[in-house]
């Protein structure tokens, strides 16, 4: 099978749902320094402002905001702090130990593709792999132990700088392709929930205007609900403004699209 593209997901929101996970430890988490606990909505706004997309850093960056806004007087934590505790609710135990004794808010996560949705994608000649700002113990426990794929290629948190800095994508792009890039290559996309994902693509292009490359957005799960249909409008606006490519309505989508339209 002759290859057509390349496609690099994220995977939190795109193949694991992290509202009660990811989500609910930084909820978590800046509540027990703060008093205050941010809603969802409030971490779709910040996520929406395109640079936020380590949890941890979020996190405090909550705190610091409510702190400014309350005028309250607590003392700021160190971000060493913020990390122990948001690793103590997300895993619930070691990431460096055997999953089996995890207990965290990472057993909350729901798939949203499987096995067969990449096995399909190579069938039809798509090279594919994923780019994260998750840790390598959380992305490989899902990629690894939970779809079951094997050895997938990965850039993960401890890989390369946090997006929308474009180097771990454009690193593992260049691994897995054959060619240089260059206008003639295979087109290259990126599947991402948020305005950072959209802007990694886009620094992209900056560094090689040579290569073609597509950005796929995709709003996170909790908004594809009926009841959020608004919501959900106006956050996919968010990722189309940002300069999205493409808003898929379903992660399987990604099967049907022709890349050499873009």
């Amino acid at each position: 099978m002759k290859n057509i593209g390349l496609i690099l997901f994220d995977i939190d929101g795109v193949i694991r749902s992290v509202e009660n996970s990811y989500r609910l430890s930084l909820k978590k988490t800046v509540h027990k320094f703060s008093g205050w606990e941010p809603s969802y909505e409030d971490i779709d706004n910040a996520k929406n402002e395109g640079i936020w997309n380590n949890d941890w850093d979020l996190s405090l960056e909550f705190i610091k905001r409510f702190k400014k806004k309350r005028g309250s007087n607590f003392k700021l934590p160190q971000r060493e702090e913020i990390v122990k505790c948001f690793e103590e609710f997300y895993f619930g135990g070691d990431p460096n130990e055997d999953s089996k004794y995890w207990s965290g808010f990472i057993r909350n996560e729901e798939l949203l593709v499987d096995k067969k949705f990449f096995d399909l994608l190579e069938s039809n000649g798509i090279i594919w792999g994923f780019v994260s700002g998750a840790e390598s113990a959380s992305a490989k426990f899902v990629l690894e132990e939970r779809l079951g794929l094997k050895s997938p290629p990965l850039i993960s948190m401890e890989d390369a700088p946090d997006k929308p800095d474009p180097t771990g994508f454009i690193n593992i792009a260049k691994k897995l392709l054959v060619n240089k890039f260059s206008e003639s290559n295979i087109p290259i996309a990126y599947v991402g929930d948020t305005i950072a994902d959209i802007n990694t693509v886009i620094n992209a292009r900056k560094q090689i205007p040579s290569q073609k490359f597509i950005s796929i957005g995709i709003a996170p799960p909790h908004l594809h609900l009926k009841s959020r249909l608004k919501e959900r409008n106006s956050y996919e606006k968010n990722l189309e403004n940002a300069g999205a490519d493409l808003i898929l309505n379903s992660i399987y989508d990604v099967k049907n699209i022709n890349l050499e339209m873009f």
